[in-house]
C-alpha cells in the first residue's frame, strides 16, 4: 500500500517541505493530498487524518504519523538502507543534534520570516536582534558541519540526510528575504535549491491559487 502524506501549500508551510523532500530525494513511493489552509473545512480535514489537527501527517496503512521530525525517523526506520541519517555514529549524532535544534529553536527567524516560495522579499526585513543572532547560528551549523562532515557531497553530510530536509525552509527563506550568507553558506543553498525536488515544489507553488494573508509579508 503506498504511503500518502498530507501536506498544507507549498507556499507557506515549512513543516510539510521537509518530508515531502525526504521521501522525493529517496526515492520512496507516495501519494500527497494538499490541504489549503484557512480554507473551507481545512480544520475539520487535517483532523481527519490526525488527532494533532496540523500538517505534515504521514499514513502508512493503519498508521498515523505526525509531526515533521517524527516521519523522518520513521522513514528512517523503515528504509535504513536509504540512510536517512549518516551511517557513521558521529556524524549521526551530529545530524540528530542540529535537526532537534532546527524543530525547537530559531523562533526569531521562523515569525520574522515567513516561508513564502512565492515572493521575492529582498529587504523587506531588517535583519538585527535576535533575528541576527538565529541568522547567524543557522550559518555556523551549515559551515561547521560541512567543514566536518560534508566531503563526501555538496550536502550537511556529503550526501542528502534527513539534516536537509529539516533546514531546507530555512534555506528558502534566506532566499525569498535576501539574507546576505558566505560563500560555504551560499554554496550549500544553491545545491539544495538545485533539487529537482525542490524545484518542483517551487513550480507548484508558484502554481497555487490560495493565498495566505497573514503569511504574507
Amino acid at each position: 500500500m503506498t504511503l500518502k502524506l498530507v501536506i498544507g501549500n507549498k507556499t507557506y508551510s515549512s513543516w510539510s517541505l521537509r518530508p515531502w523532500l525526504a521521501l522525493k530525494v529517496k526515492g520512496i513511493a507516495f501519494d500527497e493530498q494538499v490541504v489549503p489552509l484557512y480554507e473551507g473545512d481545512w480544520k475539520a480535514a487535517l483532523l481527519e487524518a490526525s488527532p494533532a489537527g496540523k500538517v505534515p501527517v504521514l499514513l502508512d496503512a493503519g498508521t498515523v504519523v505526525w509531526d515533521s521530525l517524527a516521519i523522518l525517523e520513521y522513514l528512517a526506520d523503515r528504509h535504513p538502507t536509504l540512510r536517512l541519517w549518516p551511517s557513521e555514529a558521529e556524524a549521526r549524532t551530529r545530524a540528530r543534534c542540529i535537526a532537534a535544534e532546527m524543530h525547537s529553536g530559531f523562533t526569531a527567524l521562523r515569525s520574522a520570516m515567513p516561508m513564502n516560495c512565492r515572493k521575492d522579499l529582498s529587504g523587506k526585513v531588517t535583519v538585527e536582534g535576535a533575528l541576527a543572532a538565529d541568522v547567524a547560528r543557522v550559518q555556523a551549523i551549515w559551515r561547521d558541519t560541512r567543514a566536518e562532515f560534508g566531503a563526501g557531497g555538496p550536502f550537511l553530510f556529503g550526501g542528502f540526510t534527513a539534516a536537509d530536509a529539516m533546514y531546507a525552509p530555512v534555506v528558502t527563506r534566506f532566499r525569498t528575504y535576501g539574507v546576505a550568507v558566505d560563500e560555504p553558506c551560499g554554496d550549500y543553498m544553491q545545491a539544495v535549491l538545485d533539487l529537482p525536488a525542490m524545484q518542483e515544489w517551487y513550480a507548484d507553488a508558484a502554481a497555487e491559487p490560495w493565498t495566505i494573508p497573514h503569511a504574507e509579508v
